[in-house]
């Protein structure tokens, strides 16, 4: 009878797993009848590769600007995403649906999408009924099945060992020289990218590092431990080899330049404690000055939250 008891009790736990999981997809996935016959995969992959000339403020169709910036997806997700490595995308589909400490709220792959929308391309939402949105998150999910299939290790990164904070502040004008020296071939001296033709509908070759087509104020990349990861992970593209102290000063002189502000960023993290220590905007729930959140020396700050009875994981 006990036997028989854990075989029910085993089929009502699958059951319940499954009933979930049907309730979840139906939350983010429309009826087969109501997707656009232009949402597929390939369009999705098109989005991120050619946003501006789709998406962009230069769009022949005023309905279709959603972004204020010529950036593409693809300038910080290499290789439209399907790139091993930081900022990859085949691992999405794992995440989400997940808690968002910067919304307070639980957030959809489609959410994730909406925020780069707003933030690292400085536009706006897209409706997430729209073939857009339905071929992103189509083909973001796709890379996640197909990482799958294909097996744990084939996507192990060959990427530099992971960035280490240097315990100091980031060092602005040693940044402005790395800036010069070992970025300027490619993003220019200004930090205002190379067109990938005349007309800027066409976007860039090598996206703008700060001005008024890069990302704003609320997007992650304007966290300078953000970006100082991605830098010293991928840059200079295709031969990354700048040390610790390199890309920690670099994120500090990129992020020390003008950029769109994006505004209402005071509602971000409705609980204050979970914001990231080098937010780059405030208000905090600690007595460090906006300056040292944005440029460090981060060890303090990490080390008042570790006293607390809080959790950091998800900082």
């Amino acid at each position: 009878m006990k036997g028989f008891t854990s075989i029910i009790l085993a089929c009502c736990a699958i059951g319940a797993l499954t009933v979930g999981a049907t309730l979840r997809m139906a939350e983010t996935t429309p009826e087969a009848s109501n997707i656009p016959v232009i949402a597929t995969e390939e369009y999705g992959k098109r989005l991120l590769a050619q946003t501006p000339e789709l998406l962009g403020p230069d769009v022949a169709d005023p309905k279709m600007r959603y972004t204020e910036s010529r950036l593409s997806c693809g300038s910080c997700h290499l290789g439209t995403g399907a790139e091993p490595g930081t900022l990859s995308l085949p691992e999405t589909i794992h995440h989400y649906p997940r808690f968002s400490a910067r919304v307070g709220l639980s957030t959809t792959i489609e959410d994730r999408v909406n925020e780069c929308m707003q933030r690292s391309m400085n536009g706006r939402p897209l409706p997430k009924n729209s073939a857009e949105m339905l071929a992103m998150a189509a083909y973001i999910r796709s890379l996640g099945y197909h990482d799958a299939a294909a097996g744990a290790n084939h996507r192990k990164a060959k990427e530099p060992p992971a960035f280490k904070t240097p315990n100091r502040a980031a060092d602005l004008k040693a940044g402005k020289k790395i800036i010069e020296e070992k970025c300027a071939s490619c993003h220019q001296a200004d930090g205002s990218g190379l067109l990938a033709a005349a007309l800027p509908i066409h976007g860039y070759v090598f996206p703008p590092l700060w001005g008024p087509d890069s990302f704003n104020t609320g997007a992650g990349m304007h966290r300078v431990l953000t970006s100082a990861r991605f830098i010293k992970a991928r840059m200079p593209l295709g031969k990354p080899d700048l040390t610790n102290d390199e890309a920690f000063d670099a994120a500090g002189y990129i992020n020390s330049q003008p950029r769109p502000e994006m505004a209402h960023l005071d509602l971000d993290y409705p609980d204050r404690k979970t914001k990231p220590i080098d937010n780059g905007y405030g208000p905090f729930a600690d007595p460090f000055p906006l300056e040292q959140h944005r440029f460090g020396p981060f060890a303090p700050i990490e080390s008042f939250y570790k006293m607390k009875p809080i959790s950091t994981s998800t900082r």
